[in-house]
This record gives structure tokens, C-alpha cells and sequence, in this order.
């Protein structure tokens, strides 16, 4: 219900406080805030405090899709992680300009990139077939160090109430939803092992935990798209190529910022696909086949960045 702040705000905010610490008290330690742009920015800025106080580990997380000045002013008032527009970002221009987005307000916003929400599914995923929910997958596990699944995606859930609508025919919101995790892998149906290879990849390079190093190739051709991150810390680098076509092949030449790499124009370089195990020999310009029945994503591993390189390339403009 909504909540009147401007009748004893002082004790409306002791109110909210007492229910969240009670929370806490019995082991939550996540708090997802459902539309915090609506109420008093002083409020959150508040309470936040006043939780971690209590528990420095505790998160809030704003699910707030509204402009960007507020979206961002919540996570300076304190929000640990923010929903984002990702989901809606969807053509190669939009997703390069969302990550160079997100990339610019890594000092004080973590975006938390949901492929799916209990609220959500996106048009891509209603008629993109098994072959959209792995590369939204791909893009979301690489681009951010956070990223979050709704339950039935794996299964490709992608039935809405009607044509038009981002709602999901027979919702979990409003049913008990019992699904057969098993079988569906059992007999091949599932995205459960791409998934449980992404988050593998991810543990495994500490590049993909960071958010500002991120650097976006050329790729002549808009149905691919190729970033590459690194580590700051311990040189870990990773290179990835996303097909945007979940229904057949895309080909084209990904042209390598070097210098964005530390290497040399005329460097050639050995690379592994953590998806596929296969390797290949790179350099500035090289060619790129995908084709979704196969794999939607290179990630591939690159050679480690000397240290004395790091810190001249995260001064790169």
C-alpha cells in the first residue's frame, strides 16, 4: 500500500526500519525495493545507512526503471545494485551504447543485468527461440559482474498473455508455476549447462568481475559484436564475440583495438575459446563464423597484460 510521508515521516521511517531490521535479524541480507524513485530520496539514503550500521553486508537492490539522473542518484544515496534498461537493449547500437553507459558510472553504480524478470519478457525472447535466451545469456554474464536469471528461463519460457504484452501467460505472480528441471535437461531441452559453463567462465577470469575496463571492436557486420575486458589486478584478459542472430550464421572480420589490448599493431596471438575449447591464431584482423546450433558466443582467453601496461591503459581515454 502506498505510504503517506508526509504524515510523521519520523515515525514512518522508524516503522520501515524496525521491519527491515527484523528481516535481517532472521538472516536477509538482500533487499529488493520495488519502485524506490517514488519515494523521498532522503528516505533511502537513511535507512541504507541505518541498515548497514547494523550489518555492513547487507544489499539493496533498486528495481527502478526510470530515467537515467534517477536511476543513478539512487545508487549514490546508497543502493548496492540497480536494475537496468538491458533488457530492452537489443540491437548492436544499443547494446555498445548501454555498456559504454554503464562503464561511465562504475564509481558508484553496480547495474545487475536480468535477462528476465517476473514482470518481463522482452519480445526477443517470445519469438526468438532457444537460440535468443543464450545470447542474452552470453551478453548479460559478460558485460556486467552482475547478472540474474528468473526461474523458467532455462527452460525457454516464452509465452506472454497476448501479443503486445511483456507479461507471462499464466504468471508465476498469480500461480504456483511447478516445473521439471530433470527432464527438461534430461532430454536436451534445457539452457541449465550453458549457464552452468557462463558462471564457470566467470569464476574462472577475473576480468569479467570488472565493469570499467570494458573496450568495444569493430565488427563489420551489425548481427555481431565483440568487447574485450581486463583485470587491473592480475592482467586477466578476455575477449568476447556475440552473434545478435539466434536463427542461423553470421560471418564477418573483428577488428582488434590493439593498443586497447597492450599489444602492437603486427602482434599475432594465440587465443582459447572457453565455450568451445577450440583455439585460434589472431591478430588485428580476423575472421569470425557463429552460428547458434553450435556455440552464440566466443569468450575467448587471451594473453595475460604485463603489469606494467595496467594501470597506462586504464588511464586510456
Amino acid at each position: 500500500y502506498p505510504l503517506n510521508f508526509d504524515n510523521d515521516p519520523a515515525g514512518i521511517y522508524q516503522e520501515v526500519l524496525r521491519v527491515v531490521a527484523f528481516w535481517m535479524s532472521h538472516g536477509v541480507k538482500i533487499f529488493r525495493v520495488d519502485n524506490p524513485h517514488t519515494k523521498p530520496p532522503n528516505f533511502w539514503a537513511w535507512l541504507i545507512g541505518e541498515a548497514k550500521n547494523i550489518d555492513p553486508d547487507v544489499l539493496f537492490l533498486a528495481e527502478a526503471f526510470t530515467r537515467p539522473a534517477r536511476l543513478y542518484g539512487l545508487a549514490k544515496l546508497g543502493f548496492t545494485q540497480s536494475y537496468t534498461y538491458f533488457t530492452w537493449r537489443t540491437a548492436k547500437w544499443e547494446i555498445t551504447e548501454f555498456g559504454q553507459q554503464i562503464a561511465e558510472h562504475a564509481d558508484y553504480a553496480r547495474p545487475n543485468l536480468f535477462v528476465n524478470t517476473p514482470d518481463i519478457l522482452h519480445e526477443s525472447l517470445q519469438h526468438g527461440g532457444p537460440g535468443m535466451f543464450a545470447i542474452r545469456a552470453a551478453l548479460a554474464a559478460t558485460m556486467s559482474p552482475l547478472w540474474g536469471v528468473y526461474s523458467g528461463y532455462e527452460l525457454f519460457e516464452h509465452r506472454a498473455v497476448r501479443e503486445g504484452s511483456e507479461e507471462y501467460l499464466n504468471s508465476e505472480k498469480y500461480e504456483l508455476r511447478p516445473r521439471d528441471f530433470d527432464a527438461a535437461l534430461a532430454d536436451g531441452e534445457s539452457l541449465e549447462p550453458f549457464i552452468a559453463r557462463l558462471n564457470e567462465i566467470r569464476r574462472l577470469h577475473p576480468a569479467l568481475q570488472q565493469l570499467r575496463t570494458i573496450t568495444f571492436h569493430h565488427v563489420d557486420n551489425d548481427a555481431l559484436l565483440a568487447f574485450s575486458k581486463f583485470d587491473p589486478v592480475t592482467g586477466d584478459q578476455v575477449l568476447v564475440v556475440v552473434t545478435l542472430n539466434p536463427f542461423g550464421p553470421e560471418e564477418g572480420t573483428a577488428w582488434l583495438d590493439m593498443a586497447a589490448l597492450g599489444m602492437e599493431q603486427a602482434d599475432r596471438f594465440w587465443v582459447r575459446d572457453e565455450i568451445t575449447g577450440d583455439e585460434y591464431h589472431w591478430g588485428q584482423a580476423n575472421y569470425v563464423r557463429l552460428d547458434p546450433a553450435r556455440a552464440v558466443a566466443h569468450v575467448l582467453n587471451m594473453p595475460q597484460i604485463p603489469a606494467d601496461q595496467r594501470l597506462e591503459l586504464l588511464r586510456r581515454e
